[in-house]
């Protein structure tokens, strides 16, 4: 199977093979501040499968630890970590056009998760912004 994405302004594009080695939704400070979100949902896979148009900015964000994203529009794409993850490539999910296309089937570093995502299913939900 293919998977395809791309950055917000269409700058960035990718297609990648196969299934993904993990699909997870992490919690971590670092994914947090860099995506300036609650947490930040990744697919890894090997780094052969992945075809990218365009060239993403390159921001190390820890020793070793690469992230990149659109330079034009800003929206992040993928982590790269040869010590954690050698030969791989984690994609941002969100980024994909199907966004159903790979599920997260996990969650992970919730030690890092922000202490109100405990009652994150207590909160009132809307299927669009809410009448005032």
């Amino acid at each position: 199977m293919t998977h395809t994405g791309g950055c917000r302004c269409g700058a960035i594009r990718y297609r990648v093979d196969g299934q993904p080695a993990h699909s997870a939704l992490c919690h971590c400070a670092d994914c947090r501040r860099s995506a300036g979100a609650p947490m930040v949902g990744w697919a890894l896979f090997p780094r052969e499968r992945v075809a990218i148009e365009g060239t993403p900015v390159t921001y190390e964000s820890s020793p070793g630890t690469f992230r990149q994203f659109c330079g034009t529009c800003g929206t992040g794409l993928f982590f790269v970590n040869e010590a954690v993850f050698p030969d791989q490539i984690d994609i941002q999910f969100a980024t994909l056009d199907d966004p159903d296309a790979l599920p997260p089937q996990a969650r992970i570093q919730t030690a890092e998760a922000a202490a109100w995502f405990a009652r994150f299913g207590e909160l009132p939900a809307f299927e669009r912004f809410p009448a005032e």
